[in-house]
């Protein structure tokens, strides 16, 4: 009961200083929003990419010459098909094509190499030459649906014209917006890509452990390849997503410098009202452990209610919302962003980090100039303020 009382006495305190409390409320929380959204985002991409990459080869395998990327003789397949370890390898035929009517990129590739984790959303994939499907930027960019017509100028600057039978998504929005599939034959004429090559080869393992040694294997046998294995491709996602979280939290760093003033403020010592409050309660038999659990309550009161006020509102604008302004930032450059509509995904030790070095410096910022007033005379107190 006791603490109850004081507890109570806290909030009466808090609402005796509406507009004081106002204000640190409100930066406490948007400074507590900016924080908590670049988290739940920057989470929520990595587990977009783990989700985009867990249906695609486990190892990729591509010819390089002075460093850069080049098609890769189909030939080779035979190479690596007789390493120990490897179950299957798949040449892909893929490219991007710059769309000048709309000034977007768009990834063309063989339904012959598309992965089984799409799924269309409405019609089918195509069967022959002069059908594609898109992806749903693709239509939303070009103003087209199911059974119009798409077309697309060739490596030979001729205009080619495709039957868009399907528009479909998968799992993985990120994966499909600027997607365009038809059948390999005929994207291998849009591209003037001979049969003798591929963009590169997929190669499936028989253990998922070994993937690591049979790359070490694969650049031995051939020199000029770059095996990617999938995890790699997971960490560069991770690292680039970390990255820019980071730069996004330096971009914000204002929020953070306001909250330090903010408690630099609080610890410079109380009020004239605060200090009078405090000698009051110390003459009317209220001891020092008293009046520090009074203003620990009170700043654990208003810490509390930020945190998950501002949680709750970074909560909404990543997942409900997309956040419009964040998200363009944190996944790079593009013009044809899909809709982000990330599944939640809280990371409950970042939460706890982040309520660790918000909430701990405020309340501290609260009770050390309360116990300074609190162990000086109560007499003192009152007629320095």
């Amino acid at each position: 009961m006791r603490y109850l009382k004081i507890l109570e006495y806290a909030l009466a305190s808090l609402l005796r200083r509406p507009g004081k409390t106002c204000a640190i409320l409100v930066v406490y929380t948007l400074m507590i929003v900016v924080l908590a959204s670049v988290l739940f985002l920057t989470q929520a991409l990595k587990t977009e990419a783990t989700t985009m990459l867990a249906g695609g080869p486990q190892l990729v395998v591509q010819k390089t010459m002075a460093g850069r990327h080049e098609l890769i003789p189909v030939s080779a397949v035979e190479k690596l098909v007789e390493i120990p370890g490897v179950k299957a390898v798949k040449p892909r035929v893929w490219g991007y094509y710059y769309d000048a009517l709309t000034g977007t990129n768009y990834t063309l590739q063989g339904f012959d190499t598309l992965a089984n984790e799409l799924s269309l959303l409405n019609g089918r994939l195509p069967r022959e030459e002069g059908e594609c499907a898109i992806g749903a930027g693709v239509a939303r960019s070009r103003l087209i649906h199911l059974q119009d017509e798409l077309i697309l100028i060739d490596y030979d600057n001729i205009g080619r014209i495709f039957t868009v039978t399907g528009v479909f998504v998968s799992a993985a929005d990120l994966l499909t917006q600027d997607l365009v599939v038809m059948p390999e034959g005929p994207l291998r004429q849009f591209f003037g890509m001979p049969d003798s090559l591929a963009t590169d080869l997929a190669v499936e393992v028989y253990n998922p452990n070994e993937v690591d040694t049979i790359a070490n294997k694969i650049k031995r046998s051939l020199p000029d390849s770059r095996p990617i294995t999938q995890s790699e491709l997971l960490r560069t996602y991770h690292a680039v997503f970390d990255w820019r979280g980071g730069m996004m939290l330096a971009l914000f760093s204002s929020a953070l410098m306001a909250f330090c003033i903010l408690a630099w403020d609080k610890a410079t010592g109380l009020s004239a009202g605060e200090r009078r409050e405090i000698g009051i309660l110390k003459a009317v038999g209220w001891d020092t452990g008293d009046v520090l659990l009074l203003k620990l309550w009170e700043g654990l009161a208003l810490s509390l209610l930020a945190f998950l006020s501002g949680c709750l509102i970074a909560f909404i604008l990543v997942f409900w919302w997309g956040t419009p302004v964040l998200g363009g930032i944190l996944r790079g450059w593009s013009v044809l962003f899909p809709a982000l509509r990330p599944t939640p995904f809280i990371d409950f030790y970042q939460l706890g980090t982040l309520a660790f070095l918000t909430i701990i410096p405020y309340v501290a910022s609260t009770v050390i100039p309360a116990w300074r007033a609190a162990v000086t005379d109560p007499d003192e107190v009152m007629r320095a303020s």
